[in-house]
């Protein structure tokens, strides 16, 4: 309508990469993809993985289109077509966008499950793109492995995450993996000076530099950055680019580094309480502290490669520089591992003001690494010795005549209560390498601490293997032995193996371990269990 003004959009999304030859430093990646579509060699399954801003969600996109222009490039979709429009204005139906940060439930992957079904209303294939996947809960995550082992063949699936370590196995083993690199700086700084030239933006060398160290490595926080600059200054310089980001004006870090250094509690409280009283969110604050103590602890331990590693203005590189010749890198950092344990105990502490001040006393007071000056070498004496019997104690044996003491292999067997198993394989005629390693036992073992945690312990070394509906267990620990007996315990740990592994099985359990190796083992304890008193003593005489 006339005299209305343009929508105006956020230049990463105006600027975000149409074909895979825009997207930068990921050239692996991008030329993999192109060469699997101009060979119609395309997988059904992609899992992108990397930090966030490095291309993951963008080619994820490109590669939908691509696989289902009209008008194929070298891999590249042409931007032309009905296909590629429609794509880039999210008005093509057959590429299905998912959040799985709000759609992280079952039911949303059963939606997805029964459409499917259907085909693609005008491209080959109907692309479903889950952004952040490894947000989807137990249960989502079993639906969709279902539809992933075995999709329509006008289906494929593009997995995007940053944080790998949290989708499961199953899933990511029937994916074509792509890891995605942080961007070089020297990269975003060109790509940034060639959008500030585009949208007649006044940027300086300096300050595209800037722009691109703030970055850490993703592209999308630069052009956010230059965004955000080029409505604050004429021309954005360095200057400009650290007032924007917020960089200037955080003397109160320096002040707090400075006091803790001098030992000055009371000031270490008092600019706290400032802090506090301006709204400061006190976990933010403990985060930016160990920001900068990494940058200290950098400066004492590579002082000649450390500045082009840290983040900041020249005026305070003098400061942390002050602050690293008053203080041992050793000194650093404990300090560090205590803020970083204080940060931990904030996320759970009804109080996090109470806990941000006992940590900043304790670090003002020099208490973090007291426990070095205790001398335990007697303790530590004491078990040795108590070690060294134990060990002896077979070639003793061995010296009077006696046979050496042979491994009493316990077994024991349970099926859940609830139900009656029918065995899948004859197990008299299973062999050694027919059983499979549990990859997921330390889930399984987790499980099982939540469901009974008085016995879980005594399963803590032990390893299992599975071979059909039947599932093997080795244990370190004699006592599990007994335990497993008793009808609840065994019913409680196929529970907790059900819930993993998503079926009943059948235990079978057994335990090979000699009287005197138990004997160690309970050495063990003991050792651990006398450093944990000193540890509590230590830290009530601090106290």
């Amino acid at each position: 309508m006339k005299g209305e003004k343009a929508v105006y959009k956020a230049l990463y999304r105006k600027w975000r990469p149409l074909t895979f030859d825009d997207v930068i430093s990921q050239e692996y990646t991008t030329e993999a993809l192109k060469n699997q579509i101009i060979s119609g060699k395309t997988a059904h399954a992609y899992l992108f993985t990397g930090s966030r801003g490095t291309g993951k969600t963008t080619c994820a996109r490109i590669l939908a289109k691509a696989v289902n222009c009209r008008n194929m490039k070298n891999g590249n979709p042409c931007l032309e077509c009905d296909i590629c429009r429609d794509a880039d204005s999210g008005a093509l139906t057959d590429i299905v966008e998912i959040d799985a940060a709000s759609n992280n439930g079952v039911d949303n992957i059963r939606d997805l499950r029964d459409a499917a079904v259907y085909t693609p209303e005008r491209g080959a294939y109907k692309i479903y793109i889950i952004d952040e996947v490894h947000m989807l809960s137990q249960g989502a995550f079993n639906a969709l492995l279902k539809i992933m082992e075995e999709p329509p063949p006008y289906v494929k699936f593009i997995l995007a995450t940053t944080e790998i370590h949290k989708v499961p196995a199953t899933i990511v083993s029937r994916c074509q993996r792509y890891d995605f690199r942080r961007i070089k700086a020297e990269d975003i700084a060109k790509r940034i000076s060639y959008i500030a030239q585009q949208e007649d933006i006044d940027l300086t060398e300096d300050g595209a530099a800037m722009i691109a160290k703030l970055a850490d490595g993703g592209m999308r926080d630069a052009v956010s950055l230059l965004d955000q600059c080029s409505v604050c200054a004429e021309v954005i310089n360095a200057e400009a680019v650290s007032n924007a980001a917020g960089i200037a004006g955080r003397d109160y870090l320096y002040d707090m580094l400075d006091a803790v250094s001098d030992s000055d509690t009371p000031r270490a409280l008092a600019v706290t309480a400032s802090l506090y009283d301006m709204s400061k969110d006190l976990t933010r604050l403990c985060e930016e502290l160990i920001i900068q103590l990494r940058n200290v602890m950098l400066l004492k331990a590579s002082p000649e490669t450390a500045e082009k590693l840290i983040v900041c203005m020249p005026d305070e590189l003098d400061r942390l520089k002050a602050i690293a010749d008053r203080s041992s890198l050793p000194t650093v950092m404990d300090r560090l591992s205590m803020l970083q344990e204080c940060r931990e105990r904030m996320q759970r502490a009804m109080n996090k003001r109470v806990e941000f001040e006992m940590s900043l006393i304790k670090l003002c007071s020099g208490t973090v690494n007291t426990a070095q000056g205790i001398d335990n070498s007697e303790i530590y004496d004491k078990i040795k010795q108590l070690e060294d019997k134990i060990a002896s104690a077979p070639t003793a044996a061995a010296a009077a005549g006696q046979a050496p003491e042979q491994p009493e292999v316990l077994e024991a067997s349970a099926a859940p209560a609830d139900e009656k198993i029918i065995p899948s394989i004859d197990i008299k005629k299973l062999r050694a390498e027919d059983i499979v390693p549990c990859e997921r036992w330390a889930e399984i073992l987790e499980e099982f601490r939540l469901i009974n945690p008085a016995v879980a312990g005594s399963l803590d070394g032990s390893f299992a293997g599975t071979a059909g509906n039947y599932i093997f267990i080795t244990a370190q620990n004699r006592f599990f032995m007994d335990l497993f007996k008793v009808k609840e315990n065994a019913a409680s740990l196929g529970s907790a193996i059900a819930k993993v592994l998503g079926q009943r099985f059948i235990i079978k359990a057994k335990c090979a371990t000699t009287v005197n190796e138990q004997k160690n083992l309970a050495e063990n304890l003991i050792r651990k269990a006398m450093e944990n008193r000193i540890e509590t003593a230590v830290e009530k005489e601090n106290a």
